[in-house]
């Protein structure tokens, strides 16, 4: 179990990855550059991005202009949908790297396994995206390989082909949303799970079943939702715009759910999900390669 904020676990490959990351989605703006700053100035470390949030740019000054070392950072993007294919992917790594003003990725990952729900050649362009994105990682210009949005059924495709594990797969993860499964088949394979949209978008936290947590423990309901992923295994992928939740959302190691708690937040009621899903709904939004 981790103990504090600035604990790391160690993936598979050897890498250490920080238990709390920093999201980056709607982001880009120019005051979003002082939001990133503030983030790394309240002790973030590891900050999460893709090519598609059109975040990367602002990122990367941010962290320029902190004068911390790229080192000690730990940064993650993601291939968009039109990115997957052996060329396709290295073309995109390539513009990430120059946008973020870096000359390697601790994390690269593969943003949707599928581009529409009718696309029969999916697993293929799969692998060979993955075979590209194995080179790059060969090659020295990121250290770790990952998924985003993979289900187990499509987990499995990489895993069957894959000579690099994937290290981590995004899903939105919540109370209320917890994707029990999902969660627990990757686990079962080594990969580290990692929840976006770890509050619900605010729905969870004001559900009613929330308010005998944030009593119990005298923690807010936030805290609540970040701390039952925690004692999960999952990595949160926080986001605020406000430096006083920034490090509220850091203030979750100083207390514990008790096992019962765990297995009524995990069988909590669906309360609200993003509605999109890789056998159900796909986003469909082209990314901006020129940005």
């Amino acid at each position: 179990m981790v103990n504090s904020f600035n604990d790391c676990y160690t993936l598979e490959n050897g890498m250490k990855i920080p238990v709390l990351g920093f999201g980056t989605y709607k982001m880009g703006g120019s005051s979003d550059l002082e939001v990133l700053k503030g983030a790394i100035k309240a002790g973030y470390r590891y900050f999460d991005t893709a090519s598609i949030y059109e975040t990367e740019r602002v990122l990367g000054q941010a962290i320029k202009e902190s004068g911390i070392p790229r080192e000690e950072f730990f940064i993650a993007t993601k291939a968009w949908i039109d990115e997957r294919g052996y060329r396709e992917v290295q073309a995109a790594m390539d513009r990430s790297l120059q946008r973020l003003q870096m000359d390697y990725l601790d994390l690269y990952l593969i943003h949707w396994p599928k581009s529409s729900l009718k696309e029969t050649d999916w697993k293929e362009r799969d692998i060979e995206t993955w075979r590209a994105m194995e080179e790059l990682c060969m090659a020295g210009k990121v250290r770790g390989l990952g998924l985003s949005n993979f289900l187990p059924n499509h987990l499995d495709v990489i895993m069957k082909y894959a000579k690099l594990k994937p290290q981590v797969d995004q899903l939105e993860i919540h109370p209320g949303y917890s994707q029990e499964a999902a969660v627990a088949y990757g686990q079962s394979k080594g990969v580290r799970m990692q929840a976006w949209s770890p509050l619900g978008r605010g729905d969870t936290i004001h559900n009613e079943m929330m308010s005998m947590f944030t009593e119990k423990y005298g923690k807010s309901a936030s805290q609540i939702c970040l701390r039952f992923l925690i004692q999960k295994g999952i990595i949160p992928l926080v986001k605020s715009s406000s430096i006083e939740h920034m490090k509220q959302n850091m203030e979750v190691f100083d207390f514990e759910l008790s096992t019962e708690d765990m297995q009524i937040l995990s069988c909590m009621p669906q309360t609200i999900w993003r509605g999109e899903h890789p056998e159900f709904k796909i986003p469909v939004k082209a990314s901006n390669f020129n940005q």
